[in-house]
């Protein structure tokens, strides 16, 4: 099966689940997401997906200085994310359990 767009469908709340962790800056993101399991996930889905939860008020940011390089942008969880990861994670049990009833069923009838 395809993972890419199972990949975007859940993106929002994959980054909410790894942020809610611990605050992280874009790449660091990517690499925990990857280390996760989510190895198809882009490096710019996941800096737009920081940058719109930021502008849609999910996340906070700070700038830290990197000696190895540019300073760097960490993000983390507010309040709203929280609830958004909240949300997000009950729609996402609901449909898994709905999908793993019916392959359950599926595979049972062969």
């Amino acid at each position: 099966m395809e993972t890419t767009q199972l990949v975007k469908g859940v993106l929002d709340m994959a980054v909410l689940a790894v942020v809610a962790s611990e605050d992280g800056y874009g790449y660091d993101v990517v690499r925990r997401l990857r280390a996760a399991g989510l190895e198809d996930v882009g490096d710019a889905s996941v800096y737009g997906t920081l940058r719109r939860l930021f502008n849609a008020g999910a996340l906070t940011s700070y700038v830290v200085p990197s000696e190895e390089g540019p300073h760097r942008k960490y993000y983390g969880i507010n309040g709203q994310g929280r609830h958004m990861l909240e949300l997000q994670g009950k729609t996402w049990r609901s449909f898994s359990a709905t999908m793993e009833d019916l392959l359950t069923t599926a595979e049972g009838s062969r």
